[in-house]
């Protein structure tokens, strides 16, 4: 049996809702158009947990963050824990990566054979969070929205046309190497992660376009959820007001920042067709997460609400019909996916106990396949608690010990402004869903585990501060200067140190 090549190609916070073939009027992103066009496209794909690192590392090992120990974006990947890179090196591949990852901890690596990039991101503790005592942050702030329109160059960008020259050079070495077995390839790009800049000629695509505004404007304090509260305190956005104009400015960068993704996806797909490996290659498509861009007058990611949570995700490949399905999935799917379209369907997972399914069963099936849940959680700063979400058919419930409950109907209302946890009707709806997360976590136990970790963490982040500083990211010596970012300084401060346009 001939296995297909697999090209998986992800993106930062792109949210489903800001693409075409999601409904978005004015998103021009023609290579992820033909791509869903003869594909096919699930329609409520999920992330597992709504920030960067852990929603990856959730995704690589197929099950929830809670059970590999991801609780953050400083959290380290455990080496132990086989990927969907180890198991596809087992099944023959070839896997190489180009790009971001985020992984954490000495092991930069988890199965691929070959790094062609450095990463974007520490890989060590920088980032820990403490809870109950957050201190400064060092991500995320009003910049983010005050600061955004054109710029002629900034880091991200260097990283992104790095992570595309690398992968498309690969695709060539590969065809003219001896070996000759499938290869798995993840390209993973930083955009359209904030800061919400983007070349002029990416910006320029959007003149005479009317940029969609948030549905659902800036709301007053009283009228937020308590973890929204907390976000926006954290971010330094609470009661925070910007003009019409700076919003819709740093939309437009958003959109911008698509379509520059979009002409590098292109160049990638042109070098598969180049090489004559196209008609054997599955092309896979997600984001880790999505990004608020203003509805609720909250930016970014790291809540539940449809914009942080709901991702695009498609499968592309010359032996499948184009579809849409309706079911409900999640990124924990795509280990098992990979195995599925490696083998036909015929994988069969062997010690771990993985919370995804295979999504190539659901292929060319009539009707809706099952009633399937989508779990996720959030474990990181600005909260003191875990917090989990439970979406079943048309229902959302976001649970935790210390706020109040959330329910709602996404067919009834999808954006999410009627919260029906405590009306009577729906009493014993919460209730069910209160005794399945009671069910399925141990809140306290893994309250204590996260909050061990924290300490530990600190310890030791302090601690290599004294002496060499021996760096875990991938293909640094230690003290050695790079442009990405290593937790020297402010975040902002790197992320904004950008060759604006001349006049």
């Amino acid at each position: 049996m001939t296995k297909p090549n697999i090209l998986f190609i992800q993106v930062d916070q792109l949210a489903a809702a800001s693409l075409k073939f999601y409904g978005d009027p004015v998103c021009h992103a023609p290579s992820l158009d033909t791509l869903a066009a003869n594909g096919v496209v699930f329609e409520n794909a999920y992330c597992n947990f709504p920030l960067c690192a852990p929603s990856r590392f959730s995704m690589a090992a197929g099950q929830l963050c809670s059970a590999i120990g991801a609780f953050d974006n400083a959290a380290e990947f455990s080496a132990e824990i086989p990927t969907y890179a180890h198991h596809l090196r087992r099944l023959g591949y070839q896997t190489l990566l180009s790009g971001k990852m985020h992984f954490i901890g000495p092991d930069q690596y988890h199965g691929f054979e070959k790094r062609l990039t450095p990463d974007l991101y520490p890989a060590d503790f920088s980032w820990v969070p403490n809870w109950g005592n957050e201190g400064k942050r060092d991500t995320n702030d009003p910049r983010s929205v005050t600061i955004s329109g054109m710029c002629e160059r900034s880091v991200q960008i260097d990283f992104d046309e790095d992570v595309t020259h690398q992968a498309v050079r690969a695709l060539f070495d590969i065809a003219r190497s001896d070996d000759d077995r499938p290869f798995f390839m993840q390209v993973s790009y930083t955009h359209p992660h904030e800061p919400y800049l983007c070349k002029e000629e990416y910006w320029n695509l959007y003149s005479d376009v009317e940029i969609p505004k948030p549905a659902v404007g800036a709301l007053p304090e009283a009228q937020h959820d308590a973890h929204s509260v907390r976000l926006l305190k954290d971010f330094g956005m609470l009661n925070f007001e910007f003009s019409d104009q700076q919003v819709q400015q740093a939309r437009r960068a958003y959109y911008g920042s698509i379509s520059y993704l979009d002409n590098m996806i292109n160049d990638i797909i042109e070098a598969l067709k180049a090489t004559g490996v196209h008609k054997n290659t599955a092309i896979v498509f997600t984001s880790d997460h999505g990004d608020m861009l203003g509805e609720r007058g909250m930016w970014f990611k790291k809540h539940f609400y449809e914009k942080s949570l709901r991702i695009p995700l498609l499968i592309c490949a010359p032996w499948i019909e184009a579809q849409r399905r309706s079911e409900l999935v999640s990124l924990v799917d795509l280990l098992p996916t990979f195995n599925g379209l490696a083998t036909k369907g015929q994988w069969r997972q062997t010690t771990e106990n993985l919370e995804g399914t295979d999504l190539t069963a659901f292929i060319d099936q009539t009707g809706r396949v099952s009633e399937r849940a989508v779990y996720a959680e959030y474990l990181a700063e600005a909260t003191t608690v875990p917090l989990f979400m439970i979406r079943r058919e048309n229902l959302k419930f976001i649970s935790s010990s210390t706020d109040p409950n959330l329910l709602f109907d996404l067919d009834a209302d999808p954006l999410e402004l009627q919260n029906l946890a405590f009306k009577p009707e729906f009493a014993d709806v919460v209730k069910q869903f209160e005794e399945e997360v009671e069910s399925k976590w141990d809140e306290q136990a893994l309250s204590e585990q996260i909050v061990q970790s924290q300490q530990r963490r600190a310890i030791i982040r302090e601690a290599v501060k004294s002496g060499v500083e021996v760096r875990w990211n991938h293909d640094e010596l230690p003290g050695q200067k790079v442009p990405w970012y290593r937790g020297v300084g402010g975040y902002n401060e790197w992320a904004f140190d950008y060759l604006p346009v001349s006049n």
